[in-house]
This record gives C-alpha cells, structure tokens and sequence, in this order.
C-alpha cells in the first residue's frame, strides 16, 4: 500500500531523494503561473520539499493547504517550522475533504505517479480548483527516466507517468482545458485550467465529443465510455446542476 510505503521511509526521505537540488526547484517555481496573495492546494507534498518555492510565489498574503496521505511525512513537512501560512491536511487526493473552488491553483510535485485512482484524483482535484484555476504536475526529471526509476521500486514499479495522449484524455475527462506538456531531460510540466466560464465548458464538450469520434474503430470502447461520461457531467454543470 502507497501509504505505508511512504510512512516507512517519511525519517530518511530528504537524504535519500535527489529531487530535493533546490536549483531545480527554484527553477520550475518559476515556471508556474502562481500569483501573489493565490491559496495553493500542494498535493502529495511528502516533507514539505517544493513548499518554500510555493511560499515564494504567493508572498506574505497567500496560503499553502499541504496534503498527502502519508501522516509521517506530514510530520517531516510540519516540523521544518516553515515561515508562512501553511497547514497540513492528512488525506487521499481522491476524497479531499475541503470545499468546491477553494483553490487558486493545485499543484502534485513528484506526487502524481504514486495516486492509485489517477482519473478520480483529477476529478476531486478539479473539484476544489477554482473556475479559471490551474492545475500544475511537475517533476524535475523526465517522464522517461522517472518511470524508469519506479520501474526499478518493487512497491512503486507500477506508479508511472502515463503518456501524453493519456494525460490529455483523462485530463479532459476531469474537466480541464487548454492542457500543454512540456518533458525535458530535466523537467516535466503538465499545465491545466479549470474552465471559467459556460463558453469555455461548451468547448470542452465539444473536444470531447470530437476525441470520441476519433477513437472510432481503435478497440478504444473503455476511453469512449469514460469521456461519454464526463461530457454527461460536462452538460450537468452548464446547466447549473453541479451535483
């Protein structure tokens, strides 16, 4: 189980993981487009590594929500005394008990392989963004050499990154537009936004409706089922039915 697998390791996680270079996370910081004052959902946080980046970003009037399912590296995370409005919440990503539209922007920093249930953290995700949030999904590796990585951790050696087509479908799926990809040696950033407006779902119904043409004749029935279904939920919400 994730869990444990993370709890065991929670006392020796920051001296055993090389994602920690903070170069490279000051680099992709950057790269996120994160205002000043935004509330930020970290997702999948593990000791807090990519917070002091975050807190760069929003400055003294924005707020971190640091969650991950492991509660020993929520400890690791809380007891670096960060200096900001940060707190700790102890959840799965696909059940966050928080509120519809908390967030400004989410961001899963070398999380998103580990989430059992990709397709349903996406959706709970998009959940608590807020119309016209970002979603950002990142790594300072390769989706290559990351899968390589786990491919190689008996407990993890299924917990990849899926390809680009994968991501765009279950992203749209999950209600998310305007999705680019980026994959370097040393970095990977998945952008998304939550729609802001009737107009911009519209257009997600309509890409959608599109993808399933596409998968005519492909063996693709599985995809077909589950983007029917979230064009459904799609046409749910334009009408003001958001349950």
């Amino acid at each position: 189980m994730i869990k444990t697998y993370f709890n065991q390791r929670a006392a020796v996680w920051d001296e055993t993981v090389a994602e920690k270079d903070a170069t490279k996370l000051e680099l992709m910081a950057e790269r996120l487009e994160i205002r000043p004052g935004a509330m930020v959902l970290d997702v999948g946080t593990g000791t807090g590594v990519f917070i002091p980046f975050l807190l760069s970003k929003i400055s003294s009037n924005g707020k971190i929500i640091a969650l991950d399912i492991a509660e020993e590296m929520l400890r690791k995370a809380q007891a670096k005394g960060f200096d900001g409005e940060v707190a700790y919440l102890n959840a799965d990503v696909a059940n966050i008990p928080l509120t519809d539209e908390a967030f400004d922007s989410v961001v899963c920093y070398a999380s998103f392989p580990h989430f059992q249930d990709k397709l349903g953290a996406l959706i709970e995700v998009n959940r608590v963004t807020k119309s016209g949030g970002y979603l950002f999904i990142c790594h300072t590796s390769s989706r290559v050499n990351i899968n390589e990585i786990h491919n190689g951790i008996p407990e993890v050696a299924n917990d990849l990154i899926p390809d680009e087509a994968e991501m765009q479908i279950m992203l749209a799926e999950a209600g998310f537009i305007d999705v680019s990809i980026e994959d370097g040696r040393e970095n990977y950033l998945c952008r998304a936004r939550k729609p802001g407006s009737l107009r911009e779902l519209d257009g997600l119904w309509l890409k959608l409706k599109a993808d399933v043409q596409g998968f005519g004749g492909m063996g693709k029935s599985t995809n077909r089922d589950e983007i029917n279904s979230g064009g459904s939920r799609l046409a749910d919400i334009s009408q003001g039915n958001s349950s």
